[in-house]
């Protein structure tokens, strides 16, 4: 019980993480591998409101999305929106060349040493249930997950907000002639997917821990999820990402000697049987 409720947590905080990814990669077309920068921006963040400022945990959550949002938007202004229609090998060049700045940066701001952030008391803890030990801040990770989760596939199934989304991603052109305001549309999409990497990377500080090296170090993870959930599935990043979190979790404590290798052994064999990924639509034959 105690491995599959900290798989499940682990699970969802890489959800929180990397649907921003799916967002920009499975329903904006762009690959955007800079996405963990926003992450780690996110981490310390709240690093310093907690560690100089003082700010409750709780309360530095919010702030941190909307300062992981607002730096997205001054991007995609600047940056992103002049690659939207470039090849993938552009999009995929450009980002990585942003993950090495986001490096740097934080190696000149911050040092290249891992960073602490002590948990308030109240989530420190564990509480029981059927004689097994379970964490408190696990619990907060699966509440705020599914919550986000939930809230998302409404956001882009059932709302304007969301038809509009893919009418500008499937046909721009169309869009615009039909007065929608596709610019908008983008730069709200990336920022909804840059904030809510940075306020997993808060999140994932106790957990993953928070380096420089944290946009390139788990990258693969994020490309992973979206991989096996299939792009621009929100359903699909979030079974994924339970699916990869409770075999990882479950693989480190069986079976320590290979590490993570399970977590790629699961996405190579779901990728054999569905290569489309869990809700990933079939190419059109």
């Amino acid at each position: 019980m105690t491995l599959l409720f900290d798989g499940i947590a682990s699970g969802l905080l890489l959800f929180l993480i990397s649907v921003g990814l799916s967002v920009t990669l499975g329903l904006m077309n762009f690959v955007n591998l800079a996405h963990g920068a926003f992450a780690m921006l996110g981490g310390y963040v709240c690093v310093v409101l907690l560690n100089r400022l003082g700010m409750p945990f709780l309360l530095a959550l919010p702030v941190v999305a909307l300062v992981s949002a607002a730096a997205g938007v001054l991007l995609e202004r600047l940056l992103y929106r002049r690659l939207y229609g470039a090849a993938p090998l552009d999009q995929v060049l450009f980002s990585i060349g942003l993950v090495f700045v986001s490096i740097s940066s934080a190696h000149f701001l911050f040092g290249s040493q891992q960073q602490p952030l002590q948990l308030p008391p109240s989530l420190s803890g564990q509480f029981h249930v059927g004689g097994a030990d379970l964490g408190v801040y696990r619990l907060l990770l699966i509440v705020i997950g599914l919550s986000l989760a939930l809230a998302l596939q409404w956001l882009v199934a059932r709302t304007r907000f969301g038809a509009t989304l893919r009418a500008a991603v499937d046909n721009p052109r169309a869009a615009r002639g039909l007065g929608l305001d596709v610019d908008r549309v983008f730069m709200l999409s990336f920022a909804l997917g840059s904030g809510l990497a940075g306020l997993g990377g808060a999140l994932g500080v106790e957990m993953l821990g928070l380096d420089p090296e944290f946009p390139a170090k788990y990258i693969v993870y994020f490309l992973i999820v979206v991989a096996v959930g299939g792009t621009g599935s929100i359903q699909g990043s979030l079974y994924a990402s339970l699916l990869l979190g409770v075999c990882d979790v479950a693989g480190k404590y069986f079976v320590p000697q290979i590490g993570a290798f399970v977590i790629y052994a699961v996405m190579v064999v779901t990728l054999i049987f569905r290569p489309q990924g869990l809700f990933g639509r079939r190419a059109a034959r």
